[in-house]
């Protein structure tokens, strides 16, 4: 029972508990003051809460358990954030227990006093000792660990004891935290009633397939919830030595090409084009787009097609785990697909009607295109015919661009297999073909490309329009040069992936949904960029 001090006491926190701390969460007064505005506030304030652009409107706590060792105890909550708007969303977070009054100031989120011991409860995370405790229940696991919550640990993951432990920061969505700068652990904040697709593919890709070039898995913490649901909370990897994202370099890279225009005295309007989907080896490239490009964006294009074919191989290799056997597209992936993407069409359409004032210019005269064309986009979604497709679907990343892959000397590592944010947890797992992650990864490209244009006008001497019509050449051989490696890659492993026209197909397909996902976002958070998933739909379209 929480008691109110009296005027007399000294104690500054508003409530004192009597409970040990090992049985705080059986206290009901607790749990009631836990859950409060103050946990409201607290949540809001927190760059891996997805609830931003909802109303809040309760917070209960959906489970409990304790993370623990020798004595040490921690709890681990799965809170259930309900919402106005009538759905709800469950995040995972650790507390602890403090009474030093200069620790965490930052991040506290409840004073309280535990039998007379005044202190705070915060995110566990914070505390050295739990990431410690759990560094230590991950590389002690025992095999097939059938504790509610189970600790995991791959063969790869020994021979080494704790030694320093800190926040890796930048992350959005979770919290990772670097272990004797050798090892990441990744806690999942936002969570869902199955196991993380990031775990899965994580542990299946480097454990079972031994594929180079993602961070190795080492471990995961998984729980089960009331329904003997397994959750992942965690996920234990290698870290990869890294030089950054590729998106970063993508953008260096390409300011350098953007700035050749005017160094080798480029003319813009002679540039020679190539097929759209087209596949060239960098022998195929005429002289004068590598004299303006250069070798190395090419070369480095090419090994980041090698590096996704390799994924893709390994991803459909399987024949005894149904989670990853390739399959046959038919009618229920059909209507899947169909109901998921015209639910997104019509979304879209509805605030393109409503943000027209938000545009000028290009992005205008594109967005006005969009509404007149709206039902050929429609029919586009609708022509999808299983029947005529040829090629297998497989487990894919599912959100693969430019910001998903690390650059390592000459190589690159592919991560964050989580899947589309804005997708359920069973739609990140269904099986699609590969093409899907080209799409995103093309995407990528046409977005670095107009990011570099935008981040740099004032330092090229061209018009905008000039620079977005090199822009377009140089994503065409982009893609040309990208598809030439990939496409012989998969091929040659006998990975399925359609007869020509079919990729172009799929590949289209993927693309204009991907495009109109983007679009929302950028009418939403920044309508200057609609113009690049605006841009991306009407080459599609005319295409």
């Amino acid at each position: 029972m929480a008691k109110k001090p009296t005027k007399t006491t000294t104690l500054q926190s508003p409530y004192n508990f009597n409970n040990k701390w090992e049985e705080l969460l059986e206290n009901k007064e607790f749990i009631k003051v836990f859950l409060s505005d103050v946990l409201e506030d607290y949540i809001v304030r927190q760059r891996w809460y997805g609830g931003k652009a909802s109303k809040l409107k309760y917070i209960e706590l959906a489970e409990y358990f304790r993370i623990q060792q020798h004595g040490e105890v921690y709890y681990g909550l799965i809170l259930e954030v309900n919402f106005v708007e009538a759905f709800y969303q469950h995040y995972f977070l650790p507390i602890a227990f403090v009474s030093d009054e200069n620790f965490a100031k930052d991040d506290r989120i409840l004073p309280i006093s535990i039998q007379n011991q005044e202190g705070f409860i915060i995110d566990a995370i914070n505390l050295e000792a739990f990431r410690k405790v759990v560094f230590e229940r991950i590389l002690t696991a025992i095999p097939k660990d059938k504790t509610r919550v189970s600790y995991h640990k791959s063969d790869l993951f020994k021979d080494c004891k704790y030694q320093t432990s800190r926040f890796m920061g930048l992350e959005q969505s979770n919290t990772s935290i670097v272990y004797n700068e050798q090892y990441v652990l990744k806690f999942f904040r936002r969570i869902y009633a199955d196991r993380n697709p990031d775990y899965e593919m994580s542990r299946f890709l480097s454990d079972k397939k031994d594929y180079k070039n993602t961070p190795a898995y080492l471990g995961s913490i998984q729980i089960k919830d009331s329904d003997n649901t397994n959750i992942t909370i965690g996920l234990m990897q290698q870290m990869v030595e890294n030089e950054g994202d590729a998106w970063d370099y993508m953008l260096k890279e390409l300011h350098k090409v953007f700035s050749n225009l005017e160094y080798k005295n480029i003319a813009i309007s002679k540039l020679p084009n190539t097929e759209d989907f087209g596949r060239l080896e960098i022998t195929d490239v005429p002289a004068q787009i590598i004299d303006w490009v250069g070798l190395n964006i090419f070369l480095k294009i090419q090994t980041l097609a090698k590096r996704t074919a390799e994924m893709h191989i390994a991803l459909g290799s399987e024949f005894e785990d149904t989670a990853f056997t390739p399959s046959h597209f038919n009618g229920d992936y059909e209507v899947w697909l169909k109901n998921r993407l015209l639910y997104q069409f019509q979304n879209r359409l509805n605030t393109i009607e409503n943000s027209l004032h938000k545009l000028d210019g290009l992005a205008l005269e594109l967005a006005n295109e969009f509404l007149e064309k709206k039902n050929l986009i429609r029919k586009r979604f609708v022509d999808f015919d299983w029947t005529k497709l040829k090629g297998e679907r497989i487990r894919v990343h599912g959100d693969y661009h430019l910001g998903q892959v690390l650059v390592k000397d000459d190589d690159f590592y592919i991560l964050d297999f989580e899947g589309e944010p804005e997708s359920t947890i069973r739609d990140r797992k269904v099986k699609q073909p590969p093409l899907k992650d080209i799409a995103g990864l093309f995407r990528s490209f046409h977005y670095a490309i107009y990011a570099t244009i935008f981040n740099n006008l004032d330092l090229y001497k061209q018009e905008q329009e000039e620079l977005f019509e090199a822009g377009e050449v140089l994503y065409r051989y982009l893609k040309s040069v990208f598809l030439g490696t990939y496409v012989s890659n998969v091929q040659e492993a006998n990975l399925n992936i359609g007869y020509n026209q079919e990729r172009i197909f799929l590949l289209k397909y993927a693309m204009l949904e991907k495009a109109i996902y983007e679009l929302g976002y950028e009418l939403n958070s920044r309508p200057r960029w609609a113009v690049i998933p605006l841009k991306g739909i009407s080459n599609i379209i005319n295409s």
